[in-house]
């Protein structure tokens, strides 16, 4: 599957912000594989391989953690799960990171998607809602995250 080789920070990126423990990260990852090796003969191209991929990221994710119910946050993301490291700076990367986690899990997957350049509508496709919930839910996401990094700010 030379397609996930190729778009496999998609999935370290995605399990980095649900996951902290080094242990977790890697079983989720390997969960995401299988759960792409399954679901490879559904893909029908109509949709771009990286929608198709965080998709399955996120549901699966999400399966994981209605099992488990139980998934520790700490403040630090390996190097190569960073959100957009070109157009933010380390310290600006990190409290964005920090903000991000203090989310809702489907508020982080809309800012997620957003953030890698997604469309409202495609976003709403992937989470199954209609695009103004998803306007509405992404300008309260972006208030919450503006209110968090200010607070950040003044500690």
């Amino acid at each position: 599957m030379e397609q996930i080789r190729a778009n496999q920070g998609i999935i370290y990126k995605v399990v980095s912000l649900y996951a902290a423990d080094p242990e977790e990260k890697k079983d989720l990852y390997q969960e995401i594989l299988l759960q792409c090796w399954k679901g490879w003969g559904n893909f029908r191209g109509e949709a771009k391989f990286s929608t198709w991929l965080y998709r399955i990221c996120l549901n699966t994710i999400f399966t994981s953690m209605r099992k488990k119910r139980l998934v520790v946050y700490t403040d630090e993301l390996p190097e190569d799960g960073e959100l957009a490291p070109s157009q933010l700076d380390k310290e600006d990367s990190v409290a964005l990171q920090k903000a991000i986690r203090q989310l809702t899990d489907l508020d982080r997957a809309i800012i997620l998607l957003h953030l890698d350049g997604y469309g409202n509508t495609e976003i709403a496709g992937m989470l199954g809602m209609s695009a103004n919930t998803l306007s509405v839910k992404l300008y309260r996401i972006r208030q919450r995250l503006s209110k968090l990094l200010n607070e950040q700010g003044n500690d």
